[in-house]
């Protein structure tokens, strides 16, 4: 099944994503999750009748399928697929599938809008989907023959309105589109305070699954906050959309979806004027945070890192401790129990030394998936690498972090205890995005409108004002 990755987000927030290769799924959003190696369908020309004639078409087959989905009528949802989609999601996976997304998002309710969009000579049908615990978009992708070669179910954008954070000061800096990187280049802006410069510069490193450059999770816009909070103090910040969104074609692995951006995103920082090229930090979140120290040891000249709840443990325990954390919020639901025990199973197959990159693993809430993209983390241990590096290292939690937890804190602890140039410091307060709250942290929170703490942009701003400029390689 080739699928996009979502986060690790809670139930209410997770998506199924589908598409046409046996390739890794998606998993919940602690730090690292599998790619979408998506290959484009080839361009679509209208056929004979005119192109309002074949919008129609592609809108009927696209509203046609979900509604096969939603009857239950899975051979008749596959009779639309082309010859690729056909044969690595036949009926009876296709069905397992979408038992296994109605069992995180719950019933479907309808189709509420349907959008066309045109890429690079794509055609694709954008149509919003309610189900009982949250809205989800399916992308259906065409190809030249009106054939379905692509479908994917994704988290719809928040609805709430952003409103720029206290400690934003728009007045104080600019923001402009830039492109990162190449093959193709990520949409990216870059925050740029007002004044001579030369300015420290931070490259935002996103978490898990495909992320857009504000790091939209819920009601939350993450990046967005922590770019607008620095450039109001001085500090530039470039932010980019995750490869894993925008171009998934080709990703099989944590180097296509998030190194080889986060290294391109630093080369343009240096190559700008106004920004110091030997002051240029990475900030990594969660995913992003535990790639952090790789991303640093294969980039000579950055001057810090900045590690944002990243985990020090592999994926797979992440996981049975977050369907541990819902289990303990409802412990009488059976749906949360099935769901523990499946993480329990797929931490076991992971842990196998047996287990080979070709075979498939069944992830809780999204079923089989390659062991591919899981068995390329074995062996990188991100704390042990960021106490190998030289340049000071900023490494912050929330304590209310149901996502990467106190354990993962600890694996920090221990690996850099010993260097004088780490700083670690936890918020009682602050959950997974960095947002303050009370009790027990819940899934839901994360879709109640929200702000990266003042106090966090205030502890980057010191640890980067601190830093002084590397010679650039």
């Amino acid at each position: 099944m080739k699928a996009e990755p979502m986060n690790i987000r809670p139930l209410a927030l997770a998506a199924l994503v589908l598409a046409t290769a046996c390739t890794p799924a998606a998993t919940p959003e602690p730090p690292m999750t599998p790619p979408t190696p998506t290959q484009a369908p080839p361009p679509v020309s209208a056929p004979e009748g005119g192109p309002r004639a074949f919008v129609d078409q592609i809108e009927a087959s696209a509203r046609a399928l979900v509604d096969k989905l939603a009857r239950g009528d899975f051979a008749g949802a596959t009779a639309g697929f082309d010859a690729t989609m056909a044969g690595a999601l036949p009926a009876e996976k296709l069905g397992a599938v979408w038992a296994q997304l109605v069992a995180q998002a719950g019933a479907f309710g309808g189709v509420e809008s349907v959008k066309l969009t045109q890429a690079s000579g794509h055609w694709t049908e954008l149509l919003t989907c309610r189900f009982a615990k949250a809205p989800l978009v399916a992308r259906v992708i065409f190809d030249g023959n009106g054939r379905i070669a692509g479908l994917f179910f994704a988290p719809a954008e928040s609805t709430a309105a952003w409103a720029p954070p206290p400690y934003a000061h728009p007045d104080r800096f600019t923001e402009r589109e830039v492109s990162v990187g190449s093959a193709p280049a990520l949409p990216g802006t870059l925050t740029l305070p007002k004044g001579s410069g030369p300015f420290p510069a931070v490259v935002l490193v996103h978490g898990s699954g495909p992320n857009d450059a504000d790091e939209s999770i819920g009601g939350a816009k993450v990046f967005k906050d922590l770019a607008w909070g620095l450039g109001s103090s001085g500090v530039a910040v470039l932010r980019y959309v995750k490869r894993t969104r925008h171009s998934p074609a080709g990703v099989v692995s944590e180097k296509e979806e998030v190194i080889d951006g986060a290294r391109a995103a630093i080369e343009l920082c240096r190559a700008t004027p106004g920004i110091d090229p030997g002051r240029v930090v990475v900030a990594g979140h969660s995913q992003g945070g535990a790639l952090g120290p790789r991303i640093a040891a294969e980039s000579p000249g950055l001057a810090g890192l900045v590690v944002l709840a990243g985990n020090t443990r592999p994926v797979q325990e992440l996981v049975v401790d977050q369907f541990t954390h819902f289990l303990a919020l409802a412990p009488d639901d059976a749906e949360r129990k099935k769901a523990l025990t499946l993480a329990q199973a797929f931490k076991a197959r992971l842990d196998d030394p047996g287990l080979k990159p070709d075979e498939e693993v069944g992830f809780p809430g999204l079923g089989p998936m390659k062991a591919a993209y899981f068995l390329s983390m074995r062996g990188y241990e991100p704390a042990k690498v960021a106490a190998g590096l030289t340049i000071p290292i900023l490494i912050l939690q929330g304590a209310r972090d149901y996502q990467v937890t106190a354990p993962d804190l600890a694996g920090w602890k221990r690996a850099l205890a010993a260097k004088k140039n780490v700083q670690i410091k936890q918020y009682p307060s602050l959950n997974h995005l960095f947002i303050a709250g009370s009790g027990p942290p819940r899934p839901e929170e994360y879709e109640v409108p929200g702000h990266v703490d003042e106090e966090v942009v205030r502890d980057i701003v010191a640890f980067v004002g601190r830093l002084p400029s590397r010679k650039s390689p």
